[in-house]
């Protein structure tokens, strides 16, 4: 819940609308651990890509690629005193960064 609040202020910050842009999640590589995760805006949706509508409210978009990655995978926020931010919770990830934004398989 906190993460999905927090990505519709910063659409709401950023002067976005759920009902024309999407949350895109993916991965990519690089990181210290070989694999990054990737979060951003957009307005487009591929033939290839896999939507998942949260609350009726928001679509996130993933590439066919990083679905195999993302699966089970879970987007949570931190907003305490040992520092705000998102979270990715990856049941596939057999090792993380200390950062967490990166993961291997």
């Amino acid at each position: 819940d906190k993460a999905f609040k927090h990505i519709i202020q910063l659409m709401d910050e950023s002067g976005l609308k759920p009902e024309t842009h999407n949350l895109r999640v993916g991965v990519k590589g690089g990181g210290c651990s070989g694999l990054s995760y990737v979060m951003d805006f957009d307005d487009t949706i591929e033939p290839t890509d896999e939507t998942v509508e949260i609350k009726g409210q928001l679509r996130v978009v993933i590439d066919r690629k990083s679905i195999l990655y993302l699966f089970g995978t879970e987007l949570n926020y931190s907003d305490g005193l040992n520092g705000k931010g998102f979270q990715w919770e990856n049941p596939n990830a057999s090792r993380t960064c200390g950062c967490g934004e990166s993961f291997a398989l």
